[in-house]
């Protein structure tokens, strides 16, 4: 992908299942490690056809080698997080695509976090049968996530986002 492109994201469920599809993300970068897209306004269609559009704008990081991806937003002047615990993100012509699995981690402010649908993961867990190794890597990127929001690592830094974001505003008055 090329940088500025316009995309879209699709998130499916582990049972291949589409679940969400944001429909206007701008790529920031693309490297070896991760994609970092940015959006605001966009519309989001669920998997039962209803949509929604987002309040805030974000910027998001999809990581290439780690089982989650962190989203910046941008909220009253300042940056809350969300993150999901998910595949390594897939890109091709259509799409930048991965497996959201249920379990989410809600980052405030102060990098005070709190994780998020435990009941939905047990129950999806077992519904589309996810294999011990899965449960595996998603508890060990779990902690691995909860380690970088405590050692505030990237992308757990607040300028950084303000960078990334700044960089979207401008090239989306080019766009």
């Amino acid at each position: 992908m090329k940088n500025s492109e316009v995309t879209v994201l699709q998130s499916y469920k582990h049972d291949g299942s589409l679940h969400r599809v944001w429909k206007t993300e701008v790529v920031l970068a693309d490297n070896q490690d991760f994609i970092i897209v940015a959006n605001k306004r966009t519309k989001v269609i669920e998997s039962n056809g209803r949509f929604w559009y987002t309040k805030e704008p974000s910027v998001a990081f999809f990581f290439k080698n780690h089982w989650y991806n962190v989203i910046g937003i941008m909220k009253k002047g300042d940056i809350n997080y969300y993150c999901n615990i998910s595949s390594p993100i897939l890109r091709d012509d259509e799409a930048i695509k991965y497996i959201d699995y249920d379990l989410d981690i809600k980052v405030d402010s102060d990098y005070h976090y709190t994780l998020l649908d435990m009941n939905e993961y047990t129950r999806n867990q077992e519904k589309m049968e996810y294999s011990d190794e899965i449960k595996s890597i998603l508890l060990n990127e779990l902690n691995d996530l909860k380690q970088r929001i405590e050692a505030r690592e990237f992308p757990f830094k607040k300028e950084n986002v303000r960078d990334w974001y700044n960089k979207f505003l401008k090239i989306e008055g080019e766009i």
